[in-house]
C-alpha cells in the first residue's frame, strides 16, 4: 500500500487516489520538496497524490499505461494546506493541434530534415539551472565570516536600542520626580540631594536659610538635626548662624547662658547644637540674634 509523502495528507491507492513519483531532474525535484514544506529528502519510494496538482498540470487526453492520469513533463505540485507555495505552477496548458490531411510526402524535405523538428516542451530555464547549481556550491569562508560579523553587529545594535529606550524611560521618571520635589523644595535643596552626607559644597539660597530657620523654631534642635540625619536637605546649625547674623568672635570662658543674660549680642561657638544647647536655650539664642 502506497501513501502520499505530503504533510497532513493520508491519501493512499486503497481509496482510489493516484500517486506520482518524484522527478529525477534535481531542479524539478527541489521545487516539489520545497512546495511540500518538508526538510526531509524523499526516497525512491516517496510519492505525491493527485490532490496536490492543479488540473492544468495533467495531460488532457494522454493516459498512463495503467489507464490513469498522466502528468505533464514539467508539472509542479501547488495544492497544499499551508498557504501559497514558493514555486507556483506556471506551466501553460498543453494544446493539441489537429493533424493536417495533406500527404506526408509533400511536407518532407530531406535537405533540412524539417520533418524531424519538434516544438520544445516548456521546462526549467537555463537561468534556473545555473542558479540551482550555485546554491549547491559551498559558500566561501570569507562570506561566512562576514555573515557572522553582520549577525553580531545586528545583535549589538538591538541591545543598544533597548538600553536607549530604558534610559529614556528612566529620564522621564526622574523628570517627574524633580517636578514633584519642586513643590516643597528650592533648587539649591534639590541640588544638595546629589551630594554626600558630609559634603560642604552646598550653597544655600536666602530663601532656604529663612525656611530652615522657621523649621528649626517649629521642631526644635533635636527635630531639626533628625531631619538632617535622614537626608532632608537643610543647612547645618553653624551655617544657619553664620548666614543669619554677622558676629565678632571673642574668646571667653563665660557660658552661653551668661552671655545671653548680658544682652550683648554675643554667642559662644558651638560645634554642634546638641552638645550643650537644649530646646529652650536655642530659642533664647535665636532671640538674641533677632534682637541684635
Amino acid at each position: 500500500m502506497g501513501g502520499c509523502w505530503a504533510p497532513k495528507c493520508s491519501n493512499t491507492t486503497n481509496i482510489g487516489k493516484q500517486l506520482f513519483r518524484f522527478p529525477k531532474d534535481p531542479v524539478r525535484k527541489k521545487k516539489w520538496v520545497v512546495n511540500c514544506r518538508r526538510d526531509l529528502e524523499p526516497s525512491l519510494h516517496s510519492r505525491l497524490c493527485e490532490d496536490h496538482f492543479e488540473p492544468s498540470q495533467f495531460e488532457e487526453i494522454a493516459r498512463s499505461a495503467a489507464g490513469g492520469k498522466k502528468l505533464k513533463p514539467n508539472a509542479i505540485p501547488t495544492l497544499f494546506n499551508m498557504g501559497d507555495p514558493p514555486y507556483p505552477a506556471d506551466t501553460p496548458p498543453f494544446l493539441l493541434h489537429p493533424m493536417k490531411l495533406e500527404p506526408v510526402e509533400k511536407e518532407l524535405n530531406v535537405g533540412d530534415h524539417g520533418y524531424a523538428k519538434r516544438t520544445p516542451l516548456p521546462g526549467p530555464k537555463e537561468e534556473d539551472v545555473e542558479r540551482s547549481a550555485e546554491d549547491q556550491q559551498p559558500r566561501c569562508t570569507q562570506c561566512q565570516v562576514l555573515e557572522r560579523q553582520l549577525e553580531r553587529e545586528m545583535q549589538y545594535t538591538a541591545r543598544l536600542q533597548k538600553e536607549a529606550e530604558e534610559r529614556k524611560k528612566r529620564l522621564f521618571r526622574l523628570g517627574q520626580i524633580e517636578k514633584s520635589l519642586q513643590n516643597f523644595l528650592y533648587e539649591d535643596q534639590i541640588r544638595a540631594l546629589s551630594f554626600t552626607k558630609r559634603s560642604r559644597r552646598a550653597l544655600w539660597s536666602p530663601e532656604t536659610i529663612m525656611m530652615a530657620r522657621k523649621i528649626r523654631r517649629a521642631v526644635g534642635t533635636k527635630g531639626y538635626e533628625y531631619l538632617r540625619e535622614i537626608g532632608y536637605p537643610l543647612p547645618s546649625y553653624r551655617t544657619l548662624c553664620n548666614r543669619l547674623e554677622t558676629k565678632i568672635t571673642v574668646t571667653t570662658d563665660i557660658r552661653s547662658e551668661e552671655l545671653a543674660e548680658l544682652d550683648l549680642g554675643l554667642i559662644a561657638p558651638l560645634d554642634s547644637p546638641t552638645e550643650s544647647v537644649e530646646d529652650h536655650d536655642e530659642e533664647e539664642l535665636m532671640g538674641v540674634l533677632s534682637s541684635s
